[in-house]
């Protein structure tokens, strides 16, 4: 079989599908595939004299409802998963927009899985955990330079985690000084991610939303009016969604500061300004990098992740407790800050993931950081020509150098053939590619956000723009082959999405799949 179709140049791919049951209808009692360790004695005799050397809140009262099931078909099922999985490990990943989904060294790997790592537990006492908190407290240290902050912690365990601190230490701020009633509005942008709304709505603030100029910038005037002694902060992403920079940031965050608001900067995605632009020089008084983003540890289908929240000096007293402190010779986790939010989640963070950060910036130096950036830059600008080559396609807004990405619009190519991006995204499944749309709702129609970070090759991004060729060419010349997609993947296409918005049709886990089912008498 051919690996490229070199007259159409996209790839001949027909991707595994097994129909394969979840793990739980796999199940057949007394089949097993491993025998439990037997139960320390200490813990046997304790329990005999009624006394438990464990906490009661950590004792079950009932067996745990495992499936049981042998080895190889525990093998089987999950190798016949991963033939139905698409990643970044696998194809080219440009298509998840805002995810920067880039290569993660395989020798970081290694560092993370070592038995010194993997044996590492929080409630461990300090002294023996001094090469780890060596680690974070230099990966503090180099994200201090990277950002101009003062201090870091990387206790969240995701960028919205992180936004929720922020927004946290925002109400705090304002509460010590004795105007937390009177600041009750947060102004954001409507191409930021909808976790800046959504995370500060949470902590009771009135959201105020600025859309774009003719140019696709913040609308600065705008902003001058939305302004007043209510403001308690002003949250954005810069570039936003849209690959844009707004070069008039410092402008922004000042009038925000004029009118006695806290200016906090969304950096989940900051491939493409590393070593070239700061939070601090931008005028921000906190920011957040997603290590899972940018710093190159994986996404891990959601988690474990890890939000680093950085703040200037006024605001280290705010900041989730512990941090590491190192005074000299030994490096400590110090609670001792006066007015802490609290712990956002337990303990301080994913230590493999700071680790993997750690290693990735020592192996880059300053120069590989800002090499990063201009790498990710000027392919995502090669894509960005290309994209606008394909009849149908178009980026809305200036026609100058984007960033890290780019959300571009099928709007022309739907109006004269009917193919929706949703029936492009599906088709993309065909050729071995996916690509994302955007957040809803949809400010750009027919939208699809590209995003192919420093990790790809000129090759590997051709190959992605001739599968978009290829299935813009079909929406004009036979639109149902794209409107009936996928024909090759392991995924099909819904029907009925109506369900989608009715809570009482989800089931997130198995036990509530079967509740519901109870429920329905099925």
């Amino acid at each position: 079989m051919k690996r490229i179709d070199r007259e159409r140049k996209v790839r001949d791919f027909h991707q595994a599908k097994w129909d394969e049951p979840i793990i739980f209808e796999l199940h057949k009692e007394g089949e097993r595939g491993v025998r439990l360790p037997v139960v320390e004695q200490q813990v046997v005799d304790a329990a005999g004299d009624g006394v438990s050397v464990l906490p009661a809140h950590m004792r079950r009262t009932v067996e745990p409802k495992l499936p049981e099931i042998s080895q190889n078909r525990v093998l089987r099922h999950y190798l016949r998963l991963s033939q139905e999985t698409l990643g970044a490990a696998f194809n080219v990943e440009v298509g998840q927009g805002t995810c920067t989904m880039k290569y993660s060294p395989i020798i970081n790997e290694a560092f993370a899985s070592s038995p010194k790592m993997t044996a590492l537990h929080p409630l461990q006492d300090e002294e023996t955990l001094q090469g780890m908190l060596e680690v974070t407290h230099n990966l503090d240290l180099y994200m201090r330079e990277i950002s101009g902050m003062d201090n870091f912690s990387f206790q969240s365990g995701s960028g919205t985690q992180a936004l929720f601190a922020m927004a946290s230490i925002v109400r705090k701020y304002h509460e010590a000084n004795g105007e937390a009633d009177q600041r009750d509005e947060i102004i954001t942008t409507i191409f930021s991610h909808p976790s800046q709304a959504s995370t500060a709505a949470v902590k009771g603030y009135k959201i105020i939303t600025l859309y774009p100029d003719e140019n696709g910038f913040p609308d600065i005037e705008k902003l001058k009016a939305a302004v007043s002694e209510r403001t308690a902060g002003f949250v954005v992403a810069n570039p936003e969604d849209t690959g844009i920079f707004n070069p008039k940031i410092k402008e922004f965050t000042q009038i925000v500061h004029d009118a006695g608001g806290i200016c906090y900067y969304d950096q989940a995605n900051a491939n493409g300004l590393l070593g070239i632009t700061r939070a601090k020089e931008a005028g921000f008084d906190m920011c957040f990098f997603n290590l899972h983003k940018t710093f190159s540890t994986p996404h891990a289908s959601g988690g474990p992740a890890a939000g680093a929240l950085g703040v200037v000096e006024k605001l280290k007293p705010f900041l989730p407790a512990p941090l590491v402190d190192f005074d000299g010779e030994k490096y400590s986790l110090n609670y001792d800050l006066d007015n802490s939010i609290g712990q956002v989640r337990s303990f301080h963070g994913v230590p493999q993931n700071i680790l993997r950060a750690y290693a990735w910036i020592r192996g880059l130096g300053a120069k590989g950081l800002r090499d990063v950036a201009e790498i990710a830059v000027l392919n995502n600008n090669y894509l960005y020509h290309q994209i606008l080559k394909i009849k149908g396609a178009s980026a809305p807004y200036i026609d100058g150098l984007r960033l890290e990405q780019v959300r571009y619009s099928w709007e022309q190519l739907t109006q004269e053939t009917g193919v929706t991006t949703d029936d492009i995204s599906r088709r993309m499944a065909d050729f071995g590619h996916q690509y994302w749309t955007s957040h809803h709702p949809y400010v750009i129609p027919e939208p699809f956000t590209l995003e192919p970070t420093e990790s790809y090759s000129k090759e590997d991004l051709d190959e992605y723009i001739a599968s978009l060729t290829h299935i813009a060419n079909e929406a004009y010349t036979n639109p149902e082959i794209v409107k009936n997609a996928p024909h090759n993947s392991t995924i099909h296409r819904i029907v009925d999405e109506d369900w989608f918005e009715d809570p009482e049709k989800w089931s997130i886990t198995w036990r509530i799949y079967l509740k519901k089912l109870a429920k329905n008498g099925k």
